[in-house]
């Protein structure tokens, strides 16, 4: 701070004394330069510079300052701005403007807006250059505020200009600004631009209005990769996985060339339909192409053969990775947690404490707090907790930590502690924590609490639905069917829908979408009567229905039938009919998977031999020879209170970080509506 200041505290005198008039004639000494600089000998050019003193003209300045950029060698810099100083040269608007980019290669962004607020003259090119510095380090609000004074200056903006200042319009104030920006540009008539393009889609994209990205995109006369990728990354990060999927063959067939942007999207979208087939091919494909394996691209794969249910190998991508981020761990770490694998995740954390060259951070520790809930590890969760606080771990741990304790010691039956640790925490408790606790009362039958709990919920976020499905339950498990239809009353005058539930299985590289009671698909028929023939056989060698995962206040014959329909049990039902002895049976479900198809999967491995995958929106069940690698833990609670989630709709990394869903989308197929 006191170089910088040195080198531009200068300025000020400068400017009160005769200035030197810059020369627009090159002279012999500029050969000289770019000797020195060919030969890398930076230090030999900036002394002969200092030699010629009032005779270095443009061309030996921007010799250097060029030089100085590609290497970006600050001190060096700071001499030539120095040097301008000192002789009172005045640049022209060009040079000054590469100072101006110097100085943000060189991170170094509150010289490089001294140059900008001191120039006398800016061009577009001035503006565009700190518009792009501010954006690209994340600084929104300054990169939209020097945009409003470039138009008040009366500096009509370039196609770059909006392409940059477009990545800024994030947040919905920011979007309201976006908005007016797209005017602007229809106005000036750059929205054909590709750059401009890509970007006003991006933004839309990013924002959740895809149907207005993709008429974007339409209307573009021509394409190149960037605005291919965004639209392809755009519905992917929405969720849409079938739609990016769909959108990159049909632009594929049209010629598209894919770079590692766009295969890390389309593995996005693979990971979120647990396409493991696909997913597959396109690692292939980018073993036999010779699209760079960059570290973002292999953390993709490693995220892509997780949630496809293959542990082997993505660990075995992350063994051979060169370089490691802090994302390679944690899409590591939460593949682990997701399979219930808490040993695994406690031994691949401290490996990375023990290696030391990077550092944990907060999703880091989410991962590991959740494998240790997942594992029922609470002993080692609380640990790890406490280390955060003691600042032994240094990341400080925020509300989705806290939400995690009372996760885990919720899914450990200690309700009580839970309630204690939620009214002792150090904020206000979120929906998502009230919602895991309630989950924990519903399941250990706490009633005091979760009524209490449930309505504490029901005025925080009375729209969403699965506070009322959990609260049911807990009524229904008390006996209180009075208190369920008014309950059930109750969404129905404030239109509170469920997520209805639904399944799907890869077979042959075509995906099969299963509903409740599904009357759609073409076997419908075959695989309704192959259930009932299931069941049957089940209740032979044990299976007893569990009727309590049907919230209806019906008789149990009926109860029965309503869980016969439960989508899993229909996906899970036509793999056994449709593929080979020798494969897996993968069965993915929107949202958790209940207690009873949980039980007749297990029926379904025992009995026919056969390795059933089940991925619901919280975890992993691999089930085999009739056992689950959950171990029936996670049937001891039945939130879906999931603090850190990379299923189909939340955020991770690739789908930009983590983040925790809205809580409680558990079964709707078995609640009354």
């Amino acid at each position: 701070m006191l170089r910088t200041k040195h080198v531009l505290s200068s300025t000020h005198k400068a400017i009160f004394q005769k200035p030197r008039l810059l020369s627009t004639f090159p002279s012999n000494s500029h050969h000289v330069l770019n000797i020195h600089i060919h030969d890398t000998r930076l230090r030999e050019a900036l002394l002969h510079m200092a030699l010629r003193g009032l005779d270095t003209n443009f061309q030996d300045y921007n010799t250097v300052l060029n030089e100085c950029l590609r290497k970006r060698a600050i001190r060096e810099g700071q001499r030539v701005h120095a040097h301008m100083i000192k002789t009172h040269y005045l640049p022209c608007v060009y040079l000054r403007t590469r100072l101006i980019v110097f100085y943000v290669k060189c991170d170094s962004l509150r010289d490089a807006r001294h140059v900008f607020d001191v120039m006398p003259e800016r061009n577009v090119v001035s503006w565009t250059a700190m518009i792009s510095a501010y954006s690209q380090r994340g600084y929104a609000s300054q990169a939209l505020s020097l945009f409003v004074q470039m138009l008040r200056s009366g500096t009509e903006p370039n196609e770059f200009t909006f392409a940059t200042v477009l990545t800024s319009c994030i947040g919905s104030s920011g979007f309201v600004l976006g908005r007016q920006i797209h005017s602007h540009i229809i106005k000036l008539n750059y929205e054909a631009h590709v750059y401009v393009g890509s970007s006003l889609l991006d933004m839309y994209a990013k924002d959740g209005k895809i149907h207005e990205a993709r008429g974007i995109f339409q209307c573009l006369p021509e394409r190149d990769v960037v605005s291919c990728t965004a639209i392809i990354s755009g519905y992917a990060q929405l969720g849409l996985d079938e739609e990016a999927l769909e959108l990159f063959r049909r632009l594929q067939r049209e010629g598209m060339q894919s770079n590692y942007v766009t295969y890390t999207s389309v593995l996005t979208a693979l990971s979120g339909l647990a396409a493991l087939d696909h997913g597959k091919q396109v690692h292939n494909h980018l073993l036999r192409s010779e699209v760079p394996s960059y570290v973002v691209l292999q953390n993709s794969l490693i995220d892509m053969y997780s949630k496809c249910g293959n542990l082997t190998y993505a660990r075995r991508i992350f063994d051979t990775l060169h370089e490691r981020t802090v994302i390679s761990w944690n899409a590591m770490l939460v593949g682990y947690s997701k399979h219930g694998e808490g040993r695994e995740v406690l031994e691949l954390f401290n490996l990375m404490i023990d290696e030391n060259k990077v550092k944990p951070d907060s999703v880091t520790v989410l991962a590991v707090l959740s494998g240790c809930s997942h594992g029922g590890l609470e002993d080692k969760g609380m640990d790890i907790f406490y280390d955060m606080t003691s600042g032994k771990i240094s990341v400080q741990p925020d509300s989705k930590h806290y939400g995690c304790v009372v996760d885990m010691l919720g899914r450990a039956g200690r309700v009580e502690a839970a309630f204690e640790f939620v009214k002792k925490m150090p904020f206000e408790p979120s929906a998502a924590i009230w919602g895991c606790l309630l989950g924990a009362c519903s399941v250990h039958s706490n009633l005091d609490i979760g009524e209490f709990v449930g309505h504490q919920l029901l005025q925080i976020e009375p729209e969403n639905a699965g506070n009322y499905v959990i609260l049911s339950n807990l009524y229904a498990s008390a006996g209180r069917w009075e208190d369920v239809r008014s309950l059930r009353n109750l969404m129905l005058k404030k239109a509170v829908t469920k997520e209805p539930g639904r399944s799907w299985i890869e077979l042959d590289q075509v995906l099969h979408t299963f509903h409740a009671s599904d009357c759609s698909h073409p076997r419908r028929e075959e695989v309704s009567a192959k259930v009932q023939e299931l069941s049957a056989r089940f209740k032979e060698a044990g299976y007893v229905p569990d009727l309590s995962c049907v919230l209806h206040d019906v008789d149990e014959e009926q109860k029965e039938k309503i869980l016969l329909s439960h989508s899993e049990k229909l996906a899970l039902t036509f793999g056994l009919i449709a593929t080979p002895e020798s494969v897996p049976i993968r069965v993915i479900k929107n949202l958790r998977i209940c207690v009873d198809c949980h039980n007749f999967a297990k029926y379904t491995s025992k009995i026919y031999g056969r390795e059933v995958s089940l991925r619901d929106k919280n975890r992993f069940h691999r089930i085999v020879g009739g056992k689950c690698s959950c171990g029936d833990y996670c049937f001891t609670f039945i939130s879906d209170s999931s603090f850190i989630s990379v299923w189909p709709g939340a955020s991770f990394s690739l789908r930009n970080s983590f983040a925790y869903p809205g809580f409680c989308s558990i079964d709707a197929e078995t609640v009354p509506v």
